[in-house]
């Protein structure tokens, strides 16, 4: 087994197996928001744009107002009087924040006080006051395109940096990890389908083994049987001596020859018993 890789069993398996899962969740998940944050960062390119536009006619026309004023003033240096009487900033700029795909853009919204305008309206009121005060709304306009596009600019840079490191997050989900995940799943699998294959052949080899063992045992029955068989003595397995034939019957004398045989013993000739009885005295 490689050193990387992981014991082969099935619990690990399911580990890796939820591993993909939760990955491919997440691949899933990260394409989504990178999707949205490309589709948010269009509409901003478009809003730039436009705002550049907006702002480039604003200052355009903020210098053109200001050389109207300097030439209503008769030359007079009209900023050295609006830096003396600009106590506190009549318009002031807050951050607010955004959120975008769960990714927080900072957002510049303008706030005007009118209240702090009055020291300015009364701004060089016998010699060109009405150029000054036009000057100034427009100046004021360039402004609040300024502060339009500094934060749309802001978000640009934003969206831009969060898009670049969503996209290496995917691409390593995709790429990388997925893969290696999928190579140790295959691994596994490949190590556990031979180790099933080991154990299913040594099975085999035990079974043959004990239908051999079986058999080789009937064969020796067997052979201890015709063993004994071979030792049992002659004798016992000696045929049985035939029967001595039996002794042939007398002819049968006719009625006739019978009766004078009777009369002929009757008149002297020795009976079977007298024999018999001689033939004990003798002995």
């Amino acid at each position: 087994m490689p050193e990387s890789m992981p014991a082969a069993n099935r619990s690990t398996l399911q580990t890796f197996k939820a591993k993909k899962a939760g990955a491919s969740k997440g691949h899933k998940l990260l394409k989504q928001k990178r999707d949205a944050l490309k589709g948010r960062f269009q509409l901003l390119l478009k809003d730039i744009v436009e705002t550049k536009l907006v702002v480039g006619e604003a200052l355009k026309d903020g210098s053109f107002a200001m050389a109207k004023a300097q030439w209503a003033t008769a030359g007079d240096d009209i900023a050295a009087t609006v830096i003396e009487r600009a106590k506190k900033p009549s318009i002031t700029m807050k951050l607010y924040p955004d959120n975008v795909a769960g990714v927080s853009i900072p957002v510049f919204k303008l706030n005007h006080d009118v209240a702090l305008d009055a020291p300015a309206q009364t701004l060089s009121i016998a010699n060109g006051g009405a150029v000054i005060a036009a000057c100034r709304e427009t100046y004021q306009k360039a402004v609040i395109a300024l502060v339009r596009l500094a934060s749309l600019q802001t978000a640009f840079f934003t969206l831009d940096e969060e898009i670049k490191m969503t996209s290496r997050r995917v691409n390593a989900l995709e790429y990388v990890l997925i893969p290696q995940i999928e190579s140790v799943c295959h691994y596994i699998t490949q190590e556990m389908d031979e180790q099933s294959r080991e154990e299913f052949f040594r099975v085999k080899k035990v079974v043959a083994k004990k239908k051999a063992k079986l058999e080789n045992e009937r064969v020796q029955l067997l052979k201890d049987a015709a063993e004994a068989v071979a030792v049992t003595p002659v004798a016992s397995l000696a045929p049985a001596a035939p029967l001595a034939p039996a002794a042939p019957l007398a002819p049968v004398a006719p009625k006739g020859a019978a009766k004078a045989k009777q009369n002929g013993a009757a008149d002297g000739a020795p009976s079977i018993l007298e024999a018999t009885a001689d033939s004990d005295m003798m002995f």
